[in-house]
């Protein structure tokens, strides 16, 4: 018997040679394509190169795992993820906390794969009053229907921003002047006694390893949460509301 859950992943999916070269000719908000490793079929070629040409990830995988993908069972080598909707810049979240008048808040997710995780972290963002999301373009969840209806719709509401590389896009973030903040079990600074009333990226590291060793040296401060119970660390996105409800307090008090 087929899940809701799954019944949804296949209802993301584009499948065969003809209909991802018309989903890339009609510039449709794609997350990823998926090639059967190995082909050397002149089509799918012409596929991968005008995909990376538009910036979409190109996946090279078993055919097994098209033929677990697929719904059709006739994927000719290449399924494409899409996405529910156009990814922003950077440079949109900014100029969307300057219209406000506000400093800029934005969330930065480091290879968060779970996509519930995802979009539970975007409800919060959300919710908290982030101007946006950024995310990396590997290893990553998408902006896939599972995310949206994880985020309860919040994610058409909140710009998301997919980079190449997230360390040059923290630098990006500093040179607007963000201070950038990392969550990690570890962190330096504790979070009641953390000034968040400035610009500022907070970044959500992975749910298994947390922050990448050149992301996290990136972060001007990292940020650890007060732990009383048995375990030493929250999931993900838990962690995250946590600390974006904190930067919203610090910051309705400061503007009272």
């Amino acid at each position: 018997m087929v899940s809701n859950e799954e019944r949804e992943i296949k209802n993301d999916l584009i499948e065969g040679r003809n209909a991802v070269i018309e989903a890339l000719r009609a510039n449709r908000a794609i997350d990823k394509i998926y090639l059967a490793k190995g082909d050397v079929d002149k089509t799918l070629g012409h596929i991968a190169s005008k995909a990376r040409a538009a910036g979409i990830v190109v996946v090279e995988c078993d055919r097994r795992k098209l033929d677990f993908m697929s719904a059709t069972k006739a994927h000719q080598g290449v399924i494409a993820l899409c996405a529910v909707r156009e990814y922003c810049s950077i440079e949109d979240i900014l100029a969307l906390a300057d219209e406000k008048g506000e400093k800029p808040f934005v969330i930065v997710c480091d290879e968060i794969s779970d996509p519930h995780n995802l979009g539970a972290i975007i409800r919060s963002a959300e919710c908290a009053g982030a101007h946006g999301v950024v995310i990396p373009k590997r290893r990553s969840a998408g902006l896939t229907a599972i995310v949206d209806k994880a985020s309860a719709g919040a994610a058409e509401h909140m710009l998301i921003a997919r980079v190449p590389n997230l360390p040059a896009a923290l630098d990006t973030l500093k040179s607007r002047g963000l201070w950038v903040y990392g969550t990690a079990a570890d962190g330096t600074s504790g979070l009641w006694s953390t000034d968040f009333t400035g610009p500022m990226a907070l970044v959500i590291g992975s749910e298994g390893d947390g922050m990448g060793r050149l992301v996290r040296e990136s972060c001007d401060f990292t940020v650890s949460l007060p732990m009383r119970g048995k375990l030493s660390s929250l999931n993900a996105s838990a962690a995250a509301g946590i600390v974006m409800y904190e930067v919203l307090r610090q910051r309705s008090g400061a503007a009272d």
